[in-house]
C-alpha cells in the first residue's frame, strides 16, 4: 500500500533533531512521497535542501495568505524564479485567504490573484489555504475563470468547509484533501464533505506539525506517517477499504502534481 502526504511543513525547527527517524517511520507507514507547502519564500532553501537529502520529497513556493503584508514587487519575481529554478517545485502556495485571523481582505486578495497568475504563467497547480472564506476563495476562483477564459489546477487544503462549499471546489475543478481533523470526534461537519467527495478528487494530507489525527491527537508534533490514519477514517466514512483510499488518493496526487512512483 502506498500512500501521499500532500501537505507538510518537515521544515520546522520542531523535525530537526530526528528528521531522520521521521522519515523512517514514514516509509515504515508506506508513505513513498510527500508535498511540501511554502509559507514564505524565504522559507525555499531549507525546503530545496531537505528535497535534495530525501528525493521522496516535491515541494511548491508561494505566500501564505496570514503572510499577505510581506508581499511587495519583488516577491512575484522572486516566486517565479525559484519556481523555475528546480525541477522538484510541482505547485505555487500555499496561498489563498484567511479571514480567520487577519482582517486585510483587501490585501489578501490581491496577493492571491498576483499568484493564480504566477501558476498559469508556469502552467503550475496551486495549493489554497481557505478558513472562514468560502465564498471570498470561490468568487477569486469563479471570476479568473470568466476573466481569462480558464481555470487554474489545484487542491482546497486541509478541507474544513461544509458540502455545499465542497461543491463549490469540486464543480470549479478542484482537488479536495482532508487532514487530520477529519478523524476528530465532534468533526461532523467535515466527515460529511469527506463522504461526498468525488473519488478522483479526493486527496489526503496531515498538514504536519499541526492538527494531529486521533489516536495521536494528544501529541504536539503531527508527521508524515500519521497520514495513514486520515486515510482510514476516510476509508470508515466512505465505506471502502484503506486499500481502495491509498490507491485513489495516490493516483489523484500523482495526477495533480505530475508525481511519479
Amino acid at each position: 500500500m502506498q500512500l501521499i502526504d500532500t501537505h507538510v511543513h518537515i521544515n520546522f525547527d520542531i523535525f530537526q533533531p530526528d528528521l531522520a527517524a521521521v522519515r523512517a517511520r514514514w516509509q515504515e507507514a508506506g508513505v513513498v512521497r510527500l508535498v511540501h507547502s511554502c509559507v514564505h519564500p524565504q522559507e525555499f532553501a531549507s525546503i530545496q535542501a531537505i528535497a535534495e537529502q530525501f528525493t521522496e520529497l516535491s515541494f511548491a513556493v508561494g505566500l501564505h495568505p496570514l503572510d499577505a503584508d510581506k508581499w511587495d514587487e519583488q516577491t512575484a519575481t522572486l516566486i517565479k524564479s525559484l519556481a523555475r529554478s528546480h525541477s522538484q517545485v510541482v505547485a505555487i502556495g500555499e496561498m489563498g485567504l484567511d479571514f480567520y485571523k487577519a482582517d486585510n481582505y483587501e490585501h489578501q486578495h490581491q496577493v492571491f490573484v498576483s499568484q493564480l497568475a504566477i501558476a498559469c504563467e508556469l502552467d503550475l497547480p496551486v495549493i489554497i489555504h481557505c478558513r472562514d472564506a468560502a465564498p471570498a476563495v470561490r468568487e477569486v476562483l469563479q471570476k479568473w475563470r470568466n476573466w481569462h477564459g480558464r481555470m487554474v489546477r489545484g487542491v482546497m487544503h486541509c478541507w474544513s468547509g461544509t458540502p455545499e462549499e465542497t461543491q463549490w471546489f469540486l464543480d470549479l475543478g478542484f482537488y479536495i484533501s482532508f487532514s487530520g481533523t477529519v478523524t476528530f470526534k465532534n468533526a461532523k461537519t467535515i466527515q460529511a464533505s469527506a463522504a461526498m467527495v468525488d473519488s478522483d478528487r479526493l486527496l489526503i494530507e496531515t498538514d504536519c506539525p499541526f492538527l494531529s489525527p486521533v489516536p495521536r491527537r494528544g501529541e504536539k508534533r503531527n508527521e508524515p506517517a500519521y497520514v495513514r490514519h486520515v486515510a482510514e477514517q476516510l476509508a470508515k466514512i466512505r465505506g471502502e477499504t484503506i486499500e481502495e483510499i491509498a490507491q485513489k488518493t495516490t493516483g489523484n496526487a500523482c495526477k495533480l502534481f505530475g508525481l511519479t512512483l
